[in-house]
């Protein structure tokens, strides 16, 4: 069958909105009708070459959608399902889903290639070839051929444009700061980056119960919203959160630092371990070109104020379960989705919503295929 996607063929380069070939199920496979599709910084590392990524390549990590067809063999989800997609497949049968670990499940090896688990592509065009679909799924097509282990069937009452955030960004966010920070009650946490991975650590940060949730962005936009978004305190530098922090702790020290800035650098990871006190911890979720060495820090420091610098995927959540329960949790009205949505573009209108992102216009934008 054919389907209109935004393909990206080089780096540096607009995404092309193009008719591509879309292949039937095989095995273990499933059609969907993408009903929406999120716009994250991590296409956009794609687009500038922090990802080292295989072209062409369809973009688009979150999906949500319909069923359509399904393949031979496939058991988790049916026709008809409503299912968001986890841009981390998720096998459960690997050494790390056996583990509760799902997010570090082993057929996620060919996201950035853009392939099936068995190394075949699905889309395909009579110029460029076989065509990628990024993280396995390539969300930015109005059909995607895509593994069941991708797709997390989820309760047919919700609203699937505002499902499609909790593919990637709110667990990401809400779970750097809940899951790898392990923010509790009373904690003081300090949060870089107000984007649409850090608006949702915030909102992890603010269900743990942190006294003190401090933000740290440039744009007046984003710190605006991350007060309306439960934030105590927000400022425009990192040195300026610094000597707040420094006072509201008695010169303890934060708990938590969560890094979640949209490019990861040496300074913002240097400024997150000099903001947390003895016993703390900084967690790293934003990410940089590979060959950039962004963790400098005292070893000193380290060793004798026992503080840790940790990495985490996807917030540490399990794709499985955690989807489910945070879709319930927005359906009882204890976690924010409507809020985040700062703008809705159609596909062809792709290239204004990363511009958009880029300038800082918006929190989190969505392709919206109903428009």
């Amino acid at each position: 069958m054919k389907t209109r996607a935004a393909v990206l063929t080089g780096y540096h380069q607009p995404f092309q909105v193009r008719e591509v070939e879309l292949d039937e199920p095989g095995p273990n496979e499933v059609l969907l009708k993408v009903s929406a599709a999120g716009l994250c910084h991590s296409d956009l590392h794609m687009m500038d070459g922090d990802n080292v990524v295989r072209f062409p390549i369809v973009g688009g990590h979150e999906a949500a959608g319909i069923v359509e067809r399904v393949g031979p063999g496939v058991t988790r989800v049916a026709e008809g399902d409503h299912v968001v997609c986890s841009f981390i497949p998720s096998c459960g049968k690997c050494r790390y889903c056996s583990t509760g670990r799902q997010n570090l499940c082993n057929m996620g090896a060919t996201i950035l290639e853009g392939s099936m688990p068995d190394g075949t592509f699905r889309m395909h065009d009579p110029e460029l070839g076989d065509i990628g679909a990024f993280c396995m799924l390539g969300a930015f097509s109005e059909y995607a051929t895509v593994s069941e282990l991708s797709c997390v069937k989820v309760d047919d009452w919700l609203p699937l444009d505002k499902a499609v955030l909790v593919g990637c960004g709110v667990p990401t966010g809400y779970g750097s700061a809940v899951n790898a920070g392990e923010v509790k009650p009373g904690d003081t946490t300090v949060i870089y980056g107000i984007g649409g991975v850090g608006i949702n650590a915030v909102q992890g940060a603010v269900q743990a119960g942190a006294k003190n949730v401090v933000c740290v962005d440039p744009v007046a936009f984003k710190r605006d919203t991350a007060l309306e978004f439960g934030a105590t305190h927000v400022f425009a530098t990192a040195e300026e959160a610094a000597a707040a922090v420094n006072e509201l702790t008695w010169g303890e020290g934060a708990d938590q630092a969560i890094c979640v800035v949209g490019v990861m650098t040496e300074k913002v990871v240097a400024d997150a371990f000099a903001v947390i006190g003895k016993g703390s911890t900084v967690v790293v979720t934003g990410v940089a070109n590979p060959a950039n060495l962004t963790v400098h820090v005292s070893g000193s420091d380290l060793v004798f104020n026992q503080k840790t610098i940790k990495g985490t995927l996807f917030g540490s959540s399990n794709p499985q379960y955690d989807i489910v329960k945070m879709l319930r949790m927005y359906d009882a009205g204890k976690l924010k989705l409507d809020e985040l949505i700062t703008a809705r573009y159609t596909l062809d209108e792709i290239n204004e919503g990363y511009q958009d992102l880029r300038d800082g216009k918006i929190i989190r934008g969505i392709i919206d295929y109903s428009e």
